[in-house]
């Protein structure tokens, strides 16, 4: 008898036996999981993850039958049978979470979807596996290969679950995916890190730049990240001034240590999807948009009539899924939250993870209420995964009594005071409290200015008290509103005309303006560092000015860690003369998570989920999932009709049988707002649905301000970090 795993519309395609995709998914798995040295893993639970299939009822249900059939079941109860309880239970999450997801263990009195409650569960009988499938002996496994990190020995065995079910789930789409699929799908055949290195600095050596003082500096840190470059892999950190070219210089660095550590990924981690847009586009630009996955919950892909075009999308499509490819952008959000995942669509990128050069910009910007689960995340990364990972930015934060003492950075720069002293172009001056009439006066006398503020509803208030010749800037305006924004402040800054801008914090990084005065609200000292990053950067004056005040405006409440922030900063501005030096920076960093507290550093409980009952292996994956949530807040996407481009896209998707399919085309007019936010504008009839896929702003002219964005009646606006 013939046992199938999968079956076919078209009749004169033979339909995939067990043993088949078996021994295929097995393999695969063993590729992947072989870079960790833990190969042998994978195999097996290539092996055995769909025996369950071997089960007559499943060849019931196949074969048309309307049934039930649980068939993942039967390879984590096996599994354990072969392997034991130590290894065996740790594979067994991995088998039965393929489709489902990794589960919690749970306990003898769980009922239905826990790992307990599988192994407890009756099911139908597979044993007709045995006659076709070889396993691998017990006795050829040599124990794990991965090395507990100090006291926290669940969390590294738990991890090295998630490494091996992500090689799993992995081999399994792709193998069932070859089968499905008509026509072969682009999958790898990527250029390697290697060429991408030669290309790099064969573009960085035709680089030509004025020889001003600054630019010097610049390439200095350029040389010394190109000798960091052939050392071994690692913990290290990248502490350069805000202007300091550290975009280059961090991938530098991390093309030749990857080509140098035979490495086989550069993995760019950034806070901001304005900042990632930016990045990847100078990626782009110098390795080719073929090698670079800009992966965020704004990109979408699209379809192009034009044939290379459209093979290109369609390969960075399905490099999104597992991160096959060798240059990837992503966010804090979704790099982090995969790793924490239980969903096999999300975990299966992070086998990928592992021998890469991980690089997080703007470092400072990991969350706090998730610090310790992250560091600890990045420390396996390091210890048991052959990854280097550096810490880049201008504010580095206090992390070393936060790591294991096995785990020490290494910092890249010789001496980073040195460096601040070399860049410092600015000094920041202390103005106390303001109230909005005083600080809109004072603006309204300088010729160029900008204006920071901590939220929208504040930069709103001043822009309105000033006007004139003054520019708006938030992310309650939509994309090309903010580019074509920030285009005519540089024109303006460029032919030394009058420049008054007033923005919320999505100015503070990854934009490249140069104000010789810079006034910013009271908050955390790394915001005012890059507020300050914005005065004075290319060092054409003697001194640019920042002026940090307390607001006093109603307008200006910022609640809970955003204000916890501002008033760790008021203890620093007491305290140092410069408050944004080095050693200010680290006594800052250090101050907020002393007051943050312990506990505070891991809120949900996410270490202790993996730690609590780590001698039994019973591990809270799903219970974990649910928790680790870098985002809360449940955000809408509103399309703005901008312009009569955004007009034709909206047209297109209203007639489109696939409208997502111009969903990329609409991120430029496209804002993002809080649910409160949505429910106000749904109350006020604002909005429309467009072919169930789209909201649509309705009536433009009178709920869209040309000036400052998206109109929001009755001045309700969303708290939180958002710009």
């Amino acid at each position: 008898m013939k046992y199938y795993a999968h079956s076919s519309k078209n009749t004169e395609k033979p339909w995939q036996t067990v043993v088949e995709h078996l021994s295929e998914t097995a393999r695969i798995a063993k590729d992947n999981a072989s870079k960790f040295n833990a190969g042998e893993f994978g195999y097996i639970c290539g092996l055995l993850h769909d025996i369950g299939k071997y089960s007559q009822k499943f060849q019931q249900k196949i074969h048309g039958e309307i049934l039930n059939v649980d068939h993942s079941s039967a390879g984590a109860k096996e599994v354990v049978n072969l392997y034991g309880q130590a290894v065996g239970k740790l594979l067994a999450y991995c088998i039965a979470g393929h489709h489902s997801g990794l589960p919690n263990y749970g306990t003898e009195a769980s009922t239905e979807g826990t790992l307990c409650a599988r192994f407890n569960k009756e099911i139908e009988d597979f044993s007709a596996y045995k006659n076709e499938i070889e396993v691998v002996s017990a006795s050829t496994l040599q124990g794990l290969p991965v090395r507990p990190i100090e006291q926290y020995q669940g969390f590294t065995l738990s991890f090295f679950v998630r490494m091996i079910y992500s090689c799993l789930v992995d081999a399994d789409f792709i193998n069932t995916e070859k089968y499905m699929s008509e026509i072969l799908k682009p999958r790898g055949n990527n250029i390697t890190i290697s060429q991408l290195n030669d290309t790099f600095n064969t573009y960085l050596s035709h680089l030509v730049c004025e020889k001003t003082k600054i630019n010097v500096k610049r390439n200095d840190i350029l040389e010394r990240c190109l000798s960091m470059a052939k050392r071994e892999p690692g913990f290290y950190t990248l502490t350069v001034p805000t202007g300091g070219g550290k975009t280059y210089s961090s991938l530098a660095f991390a093309l030749n240590h990857a080509t140098l550590n035979k490495l086989e990924k550069v993995i760019y981690v950034i806070p901001y999807t304005s900042i990632i847009e930016q990045n990847a586009k100078v990626f782009k630009d110098v390795l080719g948009n073929e090698n670079v996955l800009e992966h965020h919950s704004n990109y979408q892909f699209d379809r192009n009539s034009d044939e290379n075009i459209q093979g290109i999308e369609e390969k960075l499509k399905l490099a999104s899924e597992n991160w096959d490819i060798p240059i990837v952008v992503t966010t804090n959000v979704q790099f982090f939250e995969s790793l924490f995942s239980n969903k096999s669509s999300r975990c299966r990128k992070i086998h990928n993870i592992s021998k890469s050069v991980i690089i997080f910009d703007e470092a400072q910007m990991l969350p706090v209420e998730y610090l310790k689960p992250c560091l600890l995340a990045v420390s396996e990364l390091v210890k048991n995964y052959g990854s280097t990972v550096v810490f880049c930015t201008a504010t580095q934060p206090s992390i070393n009594e936060l790591l294991p003492s096995s785990v020490k950075p290494i910092e890249m720069m010789d001496d980073p005071r040195q460096l601040y002293k070399d860049f410092k172009k600015v000094k920041v001056v202390k103005k106390g409290e303001m109230d909005d009439d005083t600080l809109a006066n004072e603006i309204i006398k300088l010729k160029q200015v900008l204006c920071i503020v901590s939220t929208r509803k504040h930069a709103k208030e001043i822009f309105n008290k000033i006007k004139g010749d003054a520019f708006h800037l938030s992310t309650l305006m939509c994309p090309i509103h903010r580019q074509d924004t920030f285009k005519e402040i540089k024109k303006r800054l460029k032919e030394k005309k009058s420049c008054k801008v007033v923005s919320t914090q999505l100015i503070e990084a990854g934009v490249d303006v140069d104000f010789p005065v810079v006034y910013r609200s009271l908050a955390g000292i790394d915001s005012i560092v890059q507020s300050a990053g914005r005065c004075n950067r290319e060092g054409l004056l003697s001194s640019g000015n920042v002026f940090v005040f307390k607001p006093v405006s109603e307008f200006a409440k910022a609640k809970g860690y955003l204000e916890r922030t501002a008033k760790v900063a008021e203890m620093v501005l007491r305290n140092y003369d410069d408050p944004i030096s080095l050693e200010a920076i680290d006594y800052y960093f250090k101050m907020l998570y002393d007051i943050e507290g312990e506990q505070a550093l891991d809120k949900k409980g996410i270490i202790d989920c993996f730690e609590e009952r780590y001698k039994q292996l019973e591990f809270d994956f799903q219970t974990v999932a649910e928790e680790f949530k870098l985002i809360e807040n449940n955000m809408y996407s509103i399309v703005i009709p901008y312009n009569e481009d955004a007009e034709k896209l909206i047209k297109e998707a209203y007639f489109n049988p696939y409208p997502r399919s111009v969903a990329r085309k609409l991120q430029l007019y496209t804002v993002s707002i809080y649910e409160n936010e949505y429910k106000t504008l749904l109350k006020n009839a604002m909005i429309k649905t467009v072919n169930d896929s789209f909201l649509v702003l309705d009536n433009f002219e009178n709920n869209y301000d040309k000036g400052t964005g998206l109109i929001i009646p009755k001045d309700v606006y969303g708290e939180a970090i958002f710009a």
